[in-house]
Protein backbone atom coordinates (compact mmCIF):
# COMPACT_ATOMS: atom_id res chain seq x y z
CA UNK A 1 0.00 0.00 0.00
CA UNK A 2 1.67 3.48 -0.70
CA UNK A 3 -0.03 6.49 1.75
CA UNK A 4 -3.29 8.42 0.49
CA UNK A 5 -2.54 11.46 -1.63
CA UNK A 6 -4.98 13.98 -2.74
CA UNK A 7 -6.19 13.57 -6.30
CA UNK A 8 -4.24 16.09 -8.55
CA UNK A 9 -6.36 14.98 -11.90
CA UNK A 10 -9.91 15.90 -11.99
CA UNK A 11 -12.57 15.41 -14.09
CA UNK A 12 -15.73 17.18 -14.20
CA UNK A 13 -18.36 15.76 -16.44
CA UNK A 14 -21.90 15.79 -17.90
CA UNK A 15 -24.31 16.52 -20.03
CA UNK A 16 -23.46 19.65 -22.35
CA UNK A 17 -25.30 22.94 -20.54
CA UNK A 18 -25.22 21.55 -17.49
CA UNK A 19 -22.58 23.73 -15.96
CA UNK A 20 -19.87 21.96 -16.25
CA UNK A 21 -17.32 24.88 -17.53
CA UNK A 22 -18.99 27.62 -15.24
CA UNK A 23 -18.36 25.15 -11.98
CA UNK A 24 -15.03 24.24 -13.66
CA UNK A 25 -13.79 27.85 -13.88
CA UNK A 26 -14.94 28.65 -10.54
CA UNK A 27 -12.50 25.48 -9.03
CA UNK A 28 -9.88 26.83 -11.26
CA UNK A 29 -9.52 30.24 -9.22
CA UNK A 30 -10.31 28.67 -6.10
CA UNK A 31 -7.34 25.68 -6.68
CA UNK A 32 -5.11 27.62 -8.31
CA UNK A 33 -5.17 24.41 -11.44
CA UNK A 34 -5.23 24.29 -14.92
CA UNK A 35 -8.01 24.30 -16.81
CA UNK A 36 -8.61 22.31 -20.14
CA UNK A 37 -12.03 22.98 -21.61
CA UNK A 38 -12.64 20.07 -24.47
CA UNK A 39 -14.35 22.81 -26.87
CA UNK A 40 -10.95 24.58 -26.68
CA UNK A 41 -8.99 21.81 -27.35
CA UNK A 42 -10.85 20.23 -29.86
CA UNK A 43 -10.75 23.73 -31.74
CA UNK A 44 -6.90 24.60 -31.10
CA UNK A 45 -5.59 21.14 -30.81
CA UNK A 46 -7.74 18.27 -31.55
CA UNK A 47 -9.01 19.18 -35.08
CA UNK A 48 -8.62 15.74 -36.46
CA UNK A 49 -11.36 14.61 -33.95
CA UNK A 50 -14.84 14.25 -34.74
CA UNK A 51 -17.40 13.17 -32.44
CA UNK A 52 -17.81 9.35 -33.31
CA UNK A 53 -17.35 7.09 -30.59
CA UNK A 54 -13.64 6.00 -31.24
CA UNK A 55 -13.19 9.82 -31.95
CA UNK A 56 -14.73 10.63 -28.41
CA UNK A 57 -12.59 7.72 -26.97
CA UNK A 58 -9.30 9.57 -28.45
CA UNK A 59 -10.20 12.92 -27.22
CA UNK A 60 -10.69 11.71 -23.72
CA UNK A 61 -7.58 9.77 -23.90
CA UNK A 62 -5.87 13.02 -25.17
CA UNK A 63 -7.65 15.17 -22.33
CA UNK A 64 -6.34 12.79 -19.82
CA UNK A 65 -2.76 12.46 -20.54
CA UNK A 66 -2.45 16.91 -20.75
CA UNK A 67 -3.62 16.24 -16.86
CA UNK A 68 -1.20 13.43 -16.36
CA UNK A 69 1.30 15.69 -17.40
CA UNK A 70 0.61 18.88 -15.27
CA UNK A 71 0.02 16.30 -12.33
CA UNK A 72 3.49 15.13 -13.01
CA UNK A 73 4.95 18.63 -12.74
CA UNK A 74 3.28 19.02 -9.30
CA UNK A 75 0.07 21.02 -10.17
CA UNK A 76 -3.49 20.38 -10.01
CA UNK A 77 -5.76 19.67 -13.52
CA UNK A 78 -8.96 19.69 -14.66
CA UNK A 79 -10.70 18.38 -17.52
CA UNK A 80 -14.27 19.54 -18.34
CA UNK A 81 -16.32 17.77 -21.22
CA UNK A 82 -19.33 15.45 -21.64
CA UNK A 83 -16.90 12.09 -21.56
CA UNK A 84 -20.54 10.03 -22.04
CA UNK A 85 -19.54 6.61 -21.31
CA UNK A 86 -17.60 4.11 -19.55
CA UNK A 87 -15.18 3.38 -22.08
CA UNK A 88 -13.94 7.29 -22.46
CA UNK A 89 -13.77 7.81 -18.62
CA UNK A 90 -11.59 4.64 -18.75
CA UNK A 91 -9.65 6.40 -21.69
CA UNK A 92 -9.19 9.80 -19.16
CA UNK A 93 -7.89 7.38 -16.52
CA UNK A 94 -7.95 8.04 -12.40
CA UNK A 95 -9.34 11.31 -11.58
CA UNK A 96 -11.59 12.32 -8.74
CA UNK A 97 -14.58 12.74 -10.47
CA UNK A 98 -16.98 15.67 -10.30
CA UNK A 99 -20.39 14.76 -11.67
CA UNK A 100 -22.69 17.69 -13.01
CA UNK A 101 -25.60 15.93 -12.67
CA UNK A 102 -28.32 19.50 -13.53
CA UNK A 103 -30.23 18.28 -15.76
CA UNK A 104 -31.79 15.16 -17.07
CA UNK A 105 -31.62 16.35 -21.06
CA UNK A 106 -29.42 18.79 -23.38
CA UNK A 107 -30.10 19.86 -26.77
CA UNK A 108 -28.81 17.18 -28.34
CA UNK A 109 -30.17 14.52 -28.32
CA UNK A 110 -27.95 12.23 -30.43
CA UNK A 111 -25.83 13.10 -27.23
CA UNK A 112 -28.33 12.28 -24.71
CA UNK A 113 -28.72 9.04 -25.98
CA UNK A 114 -25.33 7.96 -25.88
CA UNK A 115 -24.62 9.60 -22.45
CA UNK A 116 -24.58 7.03 -19.38
CA UNK A 117 -24.45 8.12 -16.11
CA UNK A 118 -21.39 6.89 -14.11
CA UNK A 119 -20.89 4.43 -12.31
CA UNK A 120 -18.48 5.66 -9.39
CA UNK A 121 -18.11 9.15 -8.70
CA UNK A 122 -16.77 11.59 -6.11
CA UNK A 123 -19.25 14.50 -6.10
CA UNK A 124 -22.75 14.68 -7.29
CA UNK A 125 -23.33 18.55 -8.25
CA UNK A 126 -27.03 18.75 -8.15
CA UNK A 127 -29.63 21.47 -9.40
CA UNK A 128 -29.39 23.49 -5.54
CA UNK A 129 -26.27 25.41 -4.47
CA UNK A 130 -24.59 27.93 -6.41
CA UNK A 131 -20.76 26.61 -8.41
CA UNK A 132 -19.28 28.34 -5.48
CA UNK A 133 -20.76 26.40 -2.73
CA UNK A 134 -20.19 23.15 -4.96
CA UNK A 135 -16.46 24.57 -4.93
CA UNK A 136 -15.72 24.38 -1.44
CA UNK A 137 -17.29 21.11 -1.41
CA UNK A 138 -14.92 19.41 -4.23
CA UNK A 139 -12.05 21.64 -2.27
CA UNK A 140 -12.39 19.46 0.57
CA UNK A 141 -11.01 16.45 -1.45
CA UNK A 142 -8.54 17.99 -2.74
CA UNK A 143 -7.07 20.59 -0.65
CA UNK A 144 -7.97 19.22 3.21
CA UNK A 145 -7.10 20.87 6.13
CA UNK A 146 -4.54 19.72 8.79
CA UNK A 147 -6.68 18.89 12.11
CA UNK A 148 -4.62 19.29 14.87
CA UNK A 149 -7.24 17.40 17.03
CA UNK A 150 -7.05 14.39 15.13
CA UNK A 151 -4.37 11.59 15.69
CA UNK A 152 -1.18 12.32 14.61
CA UNK A 153 2.15 10.75 14.48
CA UNK A 154 5.21 13.03 15.26
CA UNK A 155 8.75 12.38 13.11
CA UNK A 156 11.69 14.74 14.35
CA UNK A 157 14.79 15.26 12.35
CA UNK A 158 16.96 17.52 10.89
CA UNK A 159 16.20 16.61 7.44
CA UNK A 160 19.81 18.06 5.23
CA UNK A 161 18.24 18.38 3.20
CA UNK A 162 14.66 16.70 2.44
CA UNK A 163 15.48 13.42 0.36
CA UNK A 164 13.37 10.40 -1.32
CA UNK A 165 14.35 8.40 1.77
CA UNK A 166 12.84 10.83 4.08
CA UNK A 167 9.81 10.85 2.18
CA UNK A 168 9.15 6.83 1.96
CA UNK A 169 9.28 7.60 5.96
CA UNK A 170 6.98 10.28 6.15
CA UNK A 171 4.40 8.35 3.35
CA UNK A 172 4.45 5.54 5.22
CA UNK A 173 3.64 6.88 8.79
CA UNK A 174 0.76 9.24 6.60
CA UNK A 175 -0.52 5.66 5.51
CA UNK A 176 -0.73 4.31 9.18
CA UNK A 177 -1.73 7.05 11.19
CA UNK A 178 -3.59 9.68 8.61
CA UNK A 179 -1.40 12.68 9.27
CA UNK A 180 1.79 13.51 10.50
CA UNK A 181 3.59 16.53 12.50
CA UNK A 182 7.34 16.68 10.88
CA UNK A 183 9.72 18.57 13.59
CA UNK A 184 12.53 20.23 12.24
CA UNK A 185 15.53 20.31 14.51
CA UNK A 186 17.16 23.59 14.77
CA UNK A 187 20.74 22.59 13.58
CA UNK A 188 21.29 25.28 10.65
CA UNK A 189 22.57 27.27 13.55
CA UNK A 190 25.61 24.79 14.15
CA UNK A 191 26.87 26.34 11.01
CA UNK A 192 28.55 23.31 9.97
CA UNK A 193 28.46 21.57 6.43
CA UNK A 194 26.32 18.82 7.67
CA UNK A 195 23.68 21.37 8.37
CA UNK A 196 23.32 23.52 5.15
CA UNK A 197 19.92 24.70 5.13
CA UNK A 198 17.80 27.00 7.30
CA UNK A 199 14.05 25.73 8.70
CA UNK A 200 12.39 27.88 5.98
CA UNK A 201 14.44 26.09 3.28
CA UNK A 202 13.50 22.90 4.52
CA UNK A 203 10.21 23.41 4.99
CA UNK A 204 10.09 24.69 1.58
CA UNK A 205 11.75 21.29 0.19
CA UNK A 206 9.35 19.44 2.52
CA UNK A 207 5.89 20.23 1.23
CA UNK A 208 7.52 20.23 -2.46
CA UNK A 209 8.08 16.99 -1.90
CA UNK A 210 4.47 16.30 -0.43
CA UNK A 211 2.60 18.23 -2.16
CA UNK A 212 0.44 15.94 -2.73
CA UNK A 213 -0.14 14.99 0.75
CA UNK A 214 -1.06 18.61 1.68
CA UNK A 215 -3.48 19.17 4.10
CA UNK A 216 -2.62 15.35 6.03
CA UNK A 217 1.08 16.57 7.36
CA UNK A 218 2.26 20.02 9.08
CA UNK A 219 6.17 21.49 9.23
CA UNK A 220 7.17 22.64 12.21
CA UNK A 221 10.46 24.20 13.94
CA UNK A 222 11.90 22.77 16.91
CA UNK A 223 14.94 22.92 19.11
CA UNK A 224 17.99 20.94 18.78
CA UNK A 225 16.02 17.69 20.14
CA UNK A 226 18.86 15.27 21.33
CA UNK A 227 16.91 13.06 23.35
CA UNK A 228 13.42 11.95 23.99
CA UNK A 229 12.25 10.33 27.26
CA UNK A 230 9.03 9.40 28.09
CA UNK A 231 7.27 8.00 31.77
CA UNK A 232 5.12 5.59 32.01
CA UNK A 233 1.95 4.46 29.96
CA UNK A 234 1.59 8.05 28.16
CA UNK A 235 -0.94 7.26 25.84
CA UNK A 236 1.29 7.17 22.44
CA UNK A 237 3.18 4.45 20.68
CA UNK A 238 7.09 4.89 20.12
CA UNK A 239 8.15 2.43 17.17
CA UNK A 240 10.35 2.66 14.13
CA UNK A 241 8.97 2.33 10.32
CA UNK A 242 11.45 -0.34 8.24
CA UNK A 243 11.45 0.91 4.63
CA UNK A 244 12.85 -1.40 1.52
CA UNK A 245 16.89 -1.16 1.92
CA UNK A 246 17.45 0.41 -1.06
CA UNK A 247 15.54 3.11 0.23
CA UNK A 248 16.84 3.20 4.02
CA UNK A 249 20.62 3.06 1.48
CA UNK A 250 19.73 6.97 0.39
CA UNK A 251 22.52 9.31 2.55
CA UNK A 252 21.64 12.59 3.29
CA UNK A 253 25.37 13.05 2.95
CA UNK A 254 25.71 11.83 -0.76
CA UNK A 255 22.79 14.28 -1.39
CA UNK A 256 24.53 17.19 -0.01
CA UNK A 257 27.43 15.87 -1.72
CA UNK A 258 26.03 15.80 -5.15
CA UNK A 259 24.46 19.82 -5.14
CA UNK A 260 27.53 20.72 -4.47
CA UNK A 261 26.93 21.65 -0.68
CA UNK A 262 30.32 22.07 0.32
CA UNK A 263 30.96 25.81 -0.50
CA UNK A 264 26.95 27.08 0.24
CA UNK A 265 28.70 29.72 2.10
CA UNK A 266 30.91 31.12 -0.49
CA UNK A 267 28.02 30.54 -3.06
CA UNK A 268 25.38 32.38 -0.92
CA UNK A 269 28.23 35.91 -0.49
CA UNK A 270 28.58 35.60 -4.15
CA UNK A 271 24.98 35.96 -5.03
CA UNK A 272 24.36 37.97 -2.05
CA UNK A 273 27.11 40.43 -2.64
CA UNK A 274 27.05 42.97 -5.54
CA UNK A 275 28.36 42.39 -9.03
CA UNK A 276 31.62 44.42 -8.25
CA UNK A 277 31.90 42.56 -4.40
CA UNK A 278 31.95 39.42 -6.32
CA UNK A 279 35.21 37.72 -6.59
CA UNK A 280 36.49 37.34 -9.98
CA UNK A 281 37.33 34.03 -11.74
CA UNK A 282 41.65 33.79 -11.72
CA UNK A 283 42.59 32.76 -15.37
CA UNK A 284 46.36 31.09 -15.71
CA UNK A 285 48.90 32.95 -17.06
CA UNK A 286 50.10 31.36 -20.91
CA UNK A 287 53.25 29.73 -20.36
Amino acid sequence: MTAPDVPGKILVMGLPGSGKTTLAKVLVRRLNAVHFNADEIRHNINKDLGFSIDDRIEQARRMGWLCDRVVEAGNLAIADFICPTPETRAAFGKALVVWIDRIKESRFEDTDRLFMPPERYDVRVTASGTPEYWAEQIAQHVRPVFDPRRPTALFVGRWQPFHDGHKALIEKGIERAGQVCIAVRNTHSLDDASNPFAFEEVKERIETALWRHKGRFNVIDMANISHIFYGRDVGYAVERLELSPDVEEISATEVRRRIGLGDRREIHAAVKAPPSARPRRQTAAPQ
